[in-house]
Order: structure tokens, then C-alpha cells, then sequence
């Protein structure tokens, strides 16, 4: 058993004592488990080689050599791929976006458990590598957890992602799994459309919407509504930002003000995600905190969302929400069911 502890893993974002989004909001007091019960990591059986020779040569062939998505210098940059040419997709091919300093797949580093149990249960059921698919799209050290935000490199790279899977598999459509903040990375990666990074060149395009290449979108644990911690701590980390940040505004008179830019835009509209759309989360998450709620309302759930699955005791927190749900992410994938 390899063990990670997730408030240690937040802790150069979520720094000093924690406050909510508006008076009167107290963060709930819960028993905390005993430490060698909290984080829920296990030994994986998917290979933390990187993806295979045959995804790795049809990049390099097809226009992606500059994205590296390999990332072979980092054990469990990535994963999925054919063996060979006469490798077969038969499921619909699944992509995993990971969150905040996490990679594709855990090698038991601390606070980077990445998608080994999702990987796990998938090929224990029915799925082959050829039809999984994971990447690493930030640097995966946890003390940079405070300055990834959603930039253009970020964005960009899980969008041309998504689109390398969907060409190389030949599959008509494509499901998407995320975490914590690769749910709002891929949401805006399919929802296209302008942006702006002023560190990457001011505007830009992300391109059309992705919507008609996305069967099941899956967010696990996101903060659609920006994070209660960034109320207290302001705009003043790139993760916190106010522009393509997690700043949740601030509550006047009933009506949120100044809530990120980002953020905005991914709420102007909704159903985009994809043709089913779910969202996993727990009422007891130590990461987002408050019961998961900003402003009356659970930043988890995804708007126009078709189903959610919700946990509001331990085991379940912000990790474990993503670690031991995955013949839940199964059933929503395969068969559009909430179990």
C-alpha cells in the first residue's frame, strides 16, 4: 500500500486558516480518519511506461512531435495506445484528464496517484489499452500547485489531446473522465471559442466546439464555481486568479460579482461537454471544502448536467472521490447510468 496525503498536496495553494465565500459560512467540522485510511492509493497494474510505440510513431507522423504528449521522462506521463497495426478498437475510446499537479498515472509519489485505479477497473472490464488514454498536461510537481492556472499551453494541450485520440482510434466519438481542475481545463478544451492568456500572448482561439466528438463527459470533483479557499486568500495566485482562475467573486446582495472571466464564459451556456453529461463529487471534499458549496450552490456539479453521484462521508474526499469510484466512471461512461 502506497499512502499520499492530500491536504499535503494542497498546501502551497491553500495556504493559512480557511474562511468562506460570505459571512456566516463555517467550514463543518468532521472527524478526521486515521492517516493510514484517508487517501485510499493502491498499487496499479497499468503501466507507468508512457503510451505505446504505435500511438508514440503516429504523433510523431501526424503533426504532434512539438507536444510531447509522451512525456516518457517522467514515469506515468501517459498512457494508452495500440500494440501493433492489427490492434483493435472495439469500446468507445476514453480519455482521462487529470487535476492540479497530478499526472496520467500514479507511481505512489505523493499526492499523484494520477488514473491507475480508474485504469484498473477499466481493463478488468472489458477495455483495452488501445482504448484508454491518459496525459500529463502540467509539470506534475506539487510545488508549482499555486501557479498552474487555465492557460493557454494548458487548455490547448488537452484539446489537441482529445483530438489525437479521436484521429488515431478512427472512433466517431470519445468519452471524457476529469478531475478537480482538468474538469474545467476540458470543458473549455471542447467548449472552444476565444480566451485570453496575457503570460501566452493575450488572445487567442481555441477553436470550434467539440461537442459532437464527446459521448460522456465525466467531472469529478471540479470547482465550476471557483473554490471557497480563493475567497479568503484572493486573486493573488495564478490558481486563484480572477481571469483564468478559480476566484468564486463575492456575494453582494444576492448576486455574485467578480467571479473569474474563466469561469464565466464556461457557465455563459451549458450542455456542451458532450451527449451525457455526469459530475462525482462529496459533500465532505477537504480540498474544496464548506460541504462543497459557493454561494448556495455545489461547485461540482456541471451545469445541464444529466446525473450526479454524490458521497457526503469517508472515504470519500477530493482524492478518493476520482480513486475509488471507478465502477462508478464505468457505468456513466458505458452505460449512462448513475448507480
Amino acid at each position: 500500500m502506497r499512502l499520499r496525503h492530500s491536504l499535503f498536496l494542497m498546501a502551497p495553494l491553500f495556504v493559512g486558516a480557511l474562511t468562506g465565500c460570505g459571512e456566516g459560512l463555517e467550514e463543518p467540522v468532521t472527524p478526521e480518519a486515521p492517516i493510514t485510511e484517508q487517501l485510499g492509493a493502491t498499487e496499479s497494474a497499468a503501466s507507468t511506461a508512457g503510451i505505446t510505440p504505435h500511438f508514440q510513431q503516429w504523433l510523431l507522423a501526424n503533426g504532434y512531435k512539438d507536444d510531447n504528449f509522451a512525456r516518457y521522462e517522467l514515469a506515468g506521463g501517459s498512457y494508452g495506445g495500440r500494440a501493433s497495426s492489427t490492434d483493435t478498437v472495439v469500446n468507445t475510446p476514453v480519455i482521462f484528464i487529470h487535476g492540479n499537479s497530478d499526472k496520467a498515472v500514479g507511481t505512489g509519489t505523493a499526492g499523484q496517484s494520477g488514473w491507475s485505479a480508474s485504469l484498473d477497473y477499466f481493463l478488468a472490464n472489458g477495455y483495452k489499452t488501445s482504448e484508454l488514454y491518459a496525459l500529463t498536461w502540467g509539470p506534475a510537481d506539487i510545488m508549482q500547485t499555486a501557479v498552474q492556472y487555465h492557460s493557454k499551453p494548458n487548455i490547448m494541450r488537452v484539446r489537441r489531446f482529445i483530438e489525437a485520440v479521436k484521429a488515431y482510434t478512427g472512433a466517431s466519438k470519445v468519452d471524457i473522465i476529469s478531475h478537480s481542475m482538468g474538469v474545467t481545463l476540458a470543458r473549455k478544451a471542447i467548449l472552444g471559442g476565444s480566451a485570453n492568456d496575457s503570460a501566452n500572448g493575450g488572445a487567442y482561439n481555441v477553436g470550434a466546439p467539440l461537442t459532437n466528438s464527446v459521448d460522456t463527459f465525466v467531472g469529478i470533483a471540479g470547482a465550476n464555481l471557483g473554490l471557497t479557499s480563493c475567497y479568503q486568500t484572493g486573486p493573488t495566485t495564478p490558481t486563484c486568479g480572477s481571469t483564468n482562475g478559480l476566484y468564486p467573486g463575492y456575494l453582494y446582495f444576492g448576486v455574485v460579482y467578480g467571479r473569474s472571466t474563466f469561469l464565466d464564459n464556461l457557465r455563459a451556456t451549458s450542455g456542451y461537454e458532450g451527449a451525457y453529461r455526469y459530475s462525482i463529487y462529496s459533500t465532505a471534499d477537504e480540498i474544496i471544502g464548506y460541504g462543497g458549496i459557493v454561494y448556495g450552490d455545489y461547485t461540482s456539479r456541471i451545469p445541464g448536467q444529466q446525473g450526479e453521484k454524490v458521497y457526503s462521508a469517508y472515504p470519500y474526499g477530493h482524492y478518493n472521490s476520482k480513486d475509488l469510484t471507478g465502477a462508478v466512471q464505468y457505468s456513466m461512461v458505458r452505460n449512462h447510468v448513475v448507480p
